[in-house]
């Protein structure tokens, strides 16, 4: 079984590579974040051609989250209960589903924007909220895991250059605190191998030649529970699918399972 993980900045955006992506690399089951679409825009007439069910947790232009699948999708649950919210509104950030025999969580958490701004508290909160929601399955007995974008590298070789991260968000010790949190609830990170280079980044900036100067971060995860763990055949970043034209910043995550 194929599961991934992918932030595709825009599924109106991205269609095109998206339905070419799940055809070549043979896919089961995607986790999608940043789909900033209404749900009801949702392009689920071009999935279900290709033979994949969509369950799907979208408001509109910013955020959304979906779990993509061909081998079956129960028991959907969109948000997290005890979601904090941020200015007054629930954003749609979480989706969960049972896909055969795996259940998984599709997450896209807060950025943070800055520390010490309203959003970062909101970051912490909402992890709080994520932690609550999935111990349960993080100990129970089938597999189970949380894919999606974190916005934050779990450590210092996580990231191109520290010295570039000095006092931002997505390193800070209580954002690695709350990582560090959900693996004590049960989950592991499931590392991926990079396919060029030492370390397996999953997110290059547009901005300043980022990718091929290779100033990554990996902060797309994949943190599965003991089962899930147990399971992994293979974990690897599909960085070429962060080449060309109209590419997202974010390359996909997969992970090989034997179920």
């Amino acid at each position: 079984m194929r599961i991934a993980t992918w932030n595709v900045n825009s599924i109106t955006a991205r269609l095109p590579r998206l339905l070419a992506w799940l055809e070549s690399s043979g896919t089961d089951v995607l986790c999608l974040q940043e789909a900033k679409v209404a749900e009801e825009q949702f392009p689920v007439e071009p999935l279900r051609e290709l033979g994949y069910e969509a369950a799907v947790h979208a408001t509109g232009r910013w955020n959304g989250v979906a779990v993509l699948s061909r081998v079956g999708l129960e028991d959907v649950v969109k948000g997290l209960p005890g979601d904090p919210g941020y200015d007054g509104v629930t954003e749609p950030r979480a989706v969960s589903a049972t896909c055969g025999p795996v259940r998984v969580w599709s997450v896209y958490v807060p950025n943070g924007r800055e520390v010490g701004h309203p959003h970062y508290a909101y970051k912490l909160q909402w992890f709080e909220a994520l932690r609550a929601a999935v111990l349960g399955d993080a100990q129970g007995s089938r597999p189970f895991a949380v894919l999606g974008d974190y916005n934050v590298a779990p450590t210092d070789d996580d990231v191109y250059d520290t010295a570039a991260f000095e006092g931002a968000t997505h390193v800070t010790p209580a954002e690695r605190a709350a990582l560090a949190s959900l693996r004590e609830a049960g989950l592991s990170d499931v590392v991926p191998r990079p396919l060029k280079y030492d370390q397996p980044f999953t997110y290059w900036d547009y901005r300043q030649l980022c990718f091929p100067k290779n100033r990554g971060m990996r902060i797309d995860l994949v943190y599965g529970n003991a089962p899930f763990a147990k399971a992994v055949k293979d974990a690897y970043v599909d960085r070429e699918e962060r080449k060309g034209k109209g590419a997202s910043d974010h390359a996909p995550v997969v992970v090989d399972l034997d179920v």
